[in-house]
């Protein structure tokens, strides 16, 4: 027994040693998974980080993308506005130009228009002078209509032949048409029968005897008859001669282009 002894103390001490040896691994080994459980942890919230960073960097991604995009189209809409600001500003300076020309043209003409109306005017108290107060003129348009009757001018409705009343009215008639050489002339016969060869005929011997006596250029004077609509007689009409008006408004219309 004794010398048994000493083996069993020596067991019972490396039996002991040994527990304990093994309860400090134990502890060790529950701490290492301590640590790995929270290492794991770590590296867990780790990857969520990094997945959500890579996932708003792609959204990033997709949104400079959009914005590039419409940054792009935003320049390129801002050029095509420029140059359609640009076109739409060319067209209204087009437009205004041609508004002006036409605007000097029309002035040009109304200008034209409102000589002619004036020189009427100045015309009308003229042949007033000349004929006398009582003299039938009026004015309308531009033109200078003097009036008178078939019996003062021939003695009656149907003759052809002129009075000496009527030669002395032409006289004065004449000078008034020759002191307006810009006006033309129209000898005009009214008549309420319808008949119109008679009406012409006195026209005519108006006519001539302001052109073969009393000197009046034959190109100014024209001669007509038409119904009077209840009214006969002579009207000796003086008008601007249109067809040099239209020419001069032609030609001043020209030179604004």
């Amino acid at each position: 027994m004794r010398k048994k002894l000493p083996l069993i103390v020596f067991l019972a001490l490396t039996t002991t040693m040994f527990s304990q040896r093994k309860s400090d691994l134990l502890a060790e080994i529950d701490n290492l998974k301590s640590q790995i459980s929270s290492v794991e942890q770590d590296l867990a919230k780790a990857k969520r980080e990094i997945s959500s960073s890579n996932a708003k960097a792609e959204t990033l991604e997709v949104e400079n993308a959009g914005l590039r995009d419409a940054n792009a189209t935003l320049l390129g809409n801002l050029s095509n506005f420029s140059e359609l600001s640009k076109q739409n500003s060319e067209n209204v300076n087009r437009a205004m130009a041609a508004l002006a020309r036409k605007e000097k043209q029309l002035s040009g003409i109304n200008d034209m228009i409102s000589a002619n109306d004036s020189t009427a005017i100045v015309s009308l108290t003229h042949i007033k002078q000349s004929l006398g107060e009582n003299a039938k003129v009026a004015v309308g348009d531009g033109v200078i209509v003097i009036s008178n009757s078939l019996s003062s001018l021939f003695g009656s409705d149907t003759s052809t032949t002129l009075t000496d009343a009527g030669k002395e009215w032409l006289a004065n008639v004449s000078k008034v048409i020759l002191a307006n050489p810009s006006f033309t002339t129209e000898v005009e016969g009214l008549n309420i029968t319808g008949e119109f060869g008679p009406t012409y005929d006195q026209a005519s011997a108006v006519s001539k005897e302001l052109v073969t006596v009393l000197g009046v250029p034959s190109g100014s004077v024209s001669i007509s008859a038409k119904d009077g609509n209840f009214k006969e007689g002579i009207n000796i009409k003086l008008q601007p001669d249109f067809k040099a008006f239209y020419a001069k408004a032609k030609e001043s219309a020209k030179a604004v282009q």
